[in-house]
């Protein structure tokens, strides 16, 4: 392909998804280079064990589906064992996909709400119904499931008047709109003792996404920025007020546990 015709593609493919530009004029290292310039900060946050969350060192996934697009089994095995230390958890993510994550924390949590794109948005961005019709595939049918509908650039968060115990943001994964879902969340549903998780502030355990955490540190509160930590063995960061150990990010990592893991294939 001459290069003309492959400036004309490149050129066509933005003006279809402005967000493209991202990759044009961002990379990892320039993104890393802004957390470094202007948060005085490594990018990368400090590290905690995952079995400070672990309830007993063991979790059991009732639904996972092993297909692309979603998370580690730590990943959802972190926010299952969040919600069942917390009573009668009030559960809020965004970002919801085929239901995994909302459907596992379903099974212990009193209460989850999702904010995801309806359809008719979806579809107004081209997005093939094969898609679209996906969304909340495992958790359609879980009675404690609350479904919301909108664009969280724009989305009524104050309006929702209530607050809760465990958020997870897993919403489009560009620098501004986790700016824009940090701040909003931070502003209108966190109370005193609330629990956040970003999903893909890791491309996996040991490779940081440094677009994801500008986004993070650019959107909290300023005075919580000492209260974020990447969550070992999963793509996960948290904000917690809780006082935990942590430690540096090490790569590559020398492992100091495994996991036992057991599959048990049900057909739907």
């Amino acid at each position: 392909m001459s290069k003309l015709r492959k400036a004309i593609k490149a050129i066509s493919a933005i003006i279809k998804k402005p967000s493209l530009l991202n990759l044009v004029f961002y990379d990892d290292q320039a993104w890393g280079d802004r957390v470094e310039k202007e948060h005085n900060m490594k990018p990368s946050l400090p590290v905690v064990d995952i079995q400070n969350f672990l309830t007993e060192g063991t979790e059991t996934l009732e639904t996972f589906a092993f297909l692309g697009g979603g998370s580690l089994p730590t990943d959802l095995m972190l926010l299952k064992s969040l919600s069942k230390k917390i009573p009668n958890c009030q559960y809020f993510e965004i970002g919801t996909w085929r239901g995994e994550s909302v459907v596992n924390v379903a099974d212990t949590g009193a209460s989850c709400y999702t904010l995801n794109l309806s359809n008719a948005e979806l579809k107004a961005l081209n997005i093939p119904d094969s898609y679209a019709d996906l969304h909340g595939f495992f958790s359609l049918k879980k009675e404690n499931v609350n479904y919301l509908y909108g664009n969280s650039m724009d989305y009524d968060f104050a309006g929702l008047n209530k607050k809760f115990d465990l958020i997870f943001i897993d919403g489009d994964h560009h620098y501004d709109f986790v700016k824009n879902d940090t701040k909003k969340v931070f502003e209108h549903l966190v109370h005193e003792k609330s629990i956040v998780v970003w999903h893909d502030y890791a491309y996996s355990p040991e490779k940081i996404r440094p677009e994801i955490l500008l986004g993070i540190l650019d959107g909290i509160p300023p005075e919580f920025k000492k209260n974020l930590y990447h969550v070992s063995n999963t793509m996960c960061a948290i904000f917690t007020r809780q006082p935990l150990e942590s430690f540096p990010i090490d790569i590559p990592t020398v492992p100091d546990k495994k996991f036992r893991v057991r599959v048990d294939l049900e057909n739907l």
